[in-house]
């Protein structure tokens, strides 16, 4: 029998980063007081009427050249209907049939087997980003069964990122959205912490023989944690594989994953697109972008948004910044990717290698074998390491003069490692770790000791 081939596409919800929400005025905020920010038109108050947040649009502009989109020029937005409590209109402004963005591309590199110097890169297609509105929030309070709505997020500016379905496996999804969430964080677009729900991922995923068409496809709805995003696919794509050698059907529905049990639940059957009603939103115009070329003579630039301008000023992105490592340090590729994966990494070792002799080929190694393992061992970020970028420069410059050696450093780490405030300098002197140069006093060193062994010694001369 053919082997089973897995299909997987992402939809990628991104919270906007920005001060208001998409349509009015109130405020973003994590963990605020419930509805504490909801204005008339979060709540859909009758004649309220949705004003288009400029800084939304532009973020939406520069993460869509930073993905290689086409920029719509003109966009348009629907009235996407379906009815659920913390909805309160009753539908979602998006943009359904003219996105802002569409047709680009996402590189995004793995390890092969878990080698790190085996790594391949691939390239996820993005069909399209668009502008939409979150929706509130149901919480469910089972002890008096009942559901309580908070309307804080309600309206708060999302970018959809729209993925073809060009992956094969969660450790492919996973790969592809931490590179998504290092390019938002580095345009500023969206802070992307998973944690506040600024980033949640719906998988699409499907298994058929190779030549056949397609299978029936699941959608995992609204997963939290990239390392969640892996297991949660790869289990899925295992419980259809198993189904259907069983003699079972994959059902068209929409399920959630259980992080405690490791596994997929249904949630509901998938609605079709007849369900939502879509309709061109009547209080908003096409939203209008220029360029250049296209810019009116006498426009008031606060009232409409350059394209070009936006794509002088984008930062250098994720796969730039590790070909400058590449290149100024001489550090392996495979190397970079660490360096740059881990957050506040690449300044940690950028500031070692200044403060030190030592080649930064043999500093990447400290700051990946030592530094990194005892990171992930205790569970910190490189923010909270005990070990500052200045003790471990200055522990290497010990090591680089020749004063300690490789194994007495790996002590001097593991004490510097305690937080104590020593300087490398007073652990070693405490500990007596220097190396000996001077031969008179070697000499002095192992006659004390074989005066003070005169027995061992004599039974050593017999033999």
């Amino acid at each position: 029998l053919a082997p089973w081939v897995p299909v997987v596409g992402l939809e990628i919800h991104a919270q906007i980063s920005s001060n208001s929400k998409l349509f009015s005025g109130s405020q973003v905020q994590f963990a605020a007081p419930p509805n504490s920010l909801v204005s008339f038109f979060d709540a859909s108050l009758p004649g309220t009427l949705p004003v288009l947040n400029r800084r939304c649009v532009e973020a939406a502009v520069m993460t869509g050249l930073a993905l290689n989109c086409s920029i719509n020029k003109k966009s348009l937005f629907d009235r996407k209907h379906y009815f659920y409590a913390d909805l309160p209109a009753g539908y979602q402004i998006t943009q359904q049939r003219v996105p802002i963005a569409v047709n680009g591309s996402l590189s995004y590199s793995l390890c092969i087997d878990n080698k790190m110097s085996q790594m391949v890169t691939k390239t996820v297609r993005i069909k399209q980003i668009q502008l939409e509105q979150d929706s509130g929030k149901s919480l469910h309070d089972d002890s008096r069964s009942q559901t309580l709505v908070d309307l804080n997020r309600a309206g708060v500016g999302l970018m959809e990122v729209v993925m073809e379905p060009d992956m094969c496996c969660g450790e492919e999804a996973a790969a592809a959205v931490r590179e998504l969430q290092l390019i938002l964080q580095t345009l500023g677009s969206s802070q992307a912490i998973m944690a506040e729900g600024q980033l949640r991922v719906d998988a699409n995923v499907s298994v058929h023989h190779p030549g056949e068409p397609y299978g029936v496809r699941t959608e995992v709805k609204n997963i939290n944690s990239i390392r969640f995003l892996a297991k949660a696919i790869d289990y899925e794509i295992q419980r259809q594989i198993e189904e259907l050698e069983n003699g079972g059907t994959i059902l068209n529905e929409t399920r959630a994953f259980d992080s405690k049990l490791g596994c997929t639940v249904p949630m509901r059957d998938k609605e079709g697109m007849q369900d939502y009603r879509f309709m061109p939103e009547p209080n908003l115009p096409p939203l209008i972008l220029y360029d250049t070329k296209s810019l009116p003579a006498n426009v008031n630039h606060q009232q409409v948004v350059n394209i070009d301008w936006i794509h002088e000023r984008l930062p250098d992105l994720p796969s730039a910044k590790r070909a400058k490592l590449v290149e100024l340090y001489g550090i392996l590729p495979e190397h970079s990717f660490t360096l740059v994966n881990e957050d506040g990494l690449t300044e940690f070792f950028e500031n070692v290698v200044k403060q030190t002799q030592m080649k930064p080929k043999k500093v990447i190694g400290w700051i990946l074998n030592d530094l990194l393992s005892y990171l992930k061992q205790h569970s910190c970020t490189v923010k909270e390491s005990p070990v500052s970028s200045v003790l471990l420069a200055d522990l290497l410059n010990l090591l680089e003069k020749k004063e300690i050696s490789a194994s007495a450093a790996k002590q001097v780490f593991e004490e510097l490692w305690k937080g104590e405030g020593k300087t490398p300098l007073e652990i070693v002197k405490e500990k007596q770790l220097q190396l000996l140069e001077d031969r008179e006093e070697l000499e002095q060193i192992c006659q004390a000791v074989i005066d003070e062994h005169k027995k061992e010694v004599i039974m050593v001369v017999l033999e």
